[in-house]
């Protein structure tokens, strides 16, 4: 049974009990000491690990709108990392403004044939997908975002196998990850989420349980992002023998710490372990859950870190990196809310972005 907003709240208190029996990390950058990490957004009201990640995030955005990726020492407008971000306020109900400043900001045409394709010889499924998801959880119309009806769009990538293709000239890199964004977000539409299309991520499944990142592979390798992903969609989709043994997977795959890690790597990251988290904490898989949420709480900066980096979360143990924080955190701020993808909504959402309350704020 998928764990509402109020009940990942009080996950997150058990978390917090279940941190006082793991062993604490040597990165100084990271790990809460003297001051306790959780303060409050100077409302009195304690402030959650979720919200407090997203209230730094918030504060990354350039010109309050959207998110960069750096290559060569410049800045370019990143329209999938800013979706991520846009997911994270509403899993963690906060920097509400931001999301909606974010979400205008997509819809601009430039900044949306860019992403999506231009619709006639470019049209790209996982994109299309993630941005629907957006538009529904902001509660805008997806049939008319920016001019563009996200859900036929994404209904025409559907091929006879029932997988959502990419049509674009410069070939298809569709995977699992948007195969999974598109029967999440369809299954919020009126006309659900096409069967086929459910089968088809059910049967590409590894013969351990879990899922591999990309389609048709020589081996098929399970992958803990893809198989988090997969999870979800199965889940909401009617699918729940295969989710339940994507849900094995993962567990049988958590490091000691509660982490998760990717490829060959033998050290779990943030990225990873925020997506697992989610799955396993909104599939009801609580004891994995709450260890991977505890290693995700590890990770974040708290009021021993330097003024700026309050907040966010590091993508692993070697500490705060500016480099790879932004990516970290969208999507640790998942694994700390513990709200499944399909059930995420804005409304409610607090419009600021919280800060914690340290003594040198």
């Amino acid at each position: 049974m998928p764990v509402t907003r109020r009940s990942a709240a009080l996950l997150g208190a058990a978390a917090l009990a279940v941190t006082a029996f793991l062993p604490v990390t040597t990165a100084s950058a990271t790990t809460p000491t003297g001051t306790p990490q959780l303060g409050t957004a100077g409302t009195g009201a304690t402030l959650l690990p979720d919200a407090a990640a997203a209230g730094w995030l918030s504060r990354q955005f350039v010109n309050g709108d959207h998110l960069e990726t750096s290559f060569g020492g410049v800045g370019y407008p990143d329209q999938g990392l800013t979706i991520d971000a846009v997911l994270a306020f509403a899993a963690s109900h906060s920097a509400d403004q931001t999301a909606a400043k974010a979400t205008a900001w997509l819809a601009q045409p430039a900044n949306l044939s860019g992403y999506l394709g231009d619709g006639v010889t470019e049209s790209y499924a996982g994109a299309t997908a993630k941005l629907l998801l957006a538009a529904e959880v902001r509660g805008t119309d997806p049939t008319s975002f920016g001019g563009v009806d996200l859900p036929t769009r994404l209904r025409a990538l559907l091929t006879p196998s029932g997988r959502f293709s990419d049509h674009s000239q410069y070939g298809d890199y569709s995977n699992t990850f948007g195969q999974s964004l598109a029967l999440i977000a369809l299954d919020r539409t009126p006309g659900g989420a096409p069967a086929s299309a459910a089968d088809f991520l059910a049967g590409s499944a590894c013969a351990d349980g879990g899922f591999p990142a990309a389609f048709g592979q020589p081996t098929c390798t399970s992958d803990p992002d893809a198989t988090a992903m997969a999870v979800q969609a199965l889940a909401a989709t009617g699918r729940p023998a295969a989710a339940s043994a994507g849900l094995d997977w993962l567990t049988a795959h958590q490091g000691t710490d509660g982490s998760f890690a990717t490829g060959t790597a033998t050290a779990g990251n943030a990225n990873s372990t925020g997506l697992a988290g989610e799955a396993l904490l909104s599939q009801g898989r609580l004891l994995p859950g709450l260890k991977a949420w505890s290693a995700l709480y590890k990770l974040q900066v708290g009021c021993s870190g330097a003024a700026g980096t309050q907040g966010a979360i590091a993508y692993d143990s070697t500490g705060f990196n500016a480099a790879n924080a932004v990516r970290a955190t969208t999507q640790a701020v998942l694994g700390l809310s513990g709200v499944a993808l399909v059930d995420l909504s804005a409304q409610g959402a607090n419009p600021a972005a919280p800060t914690l309350a340290c003594p040198s704020n």
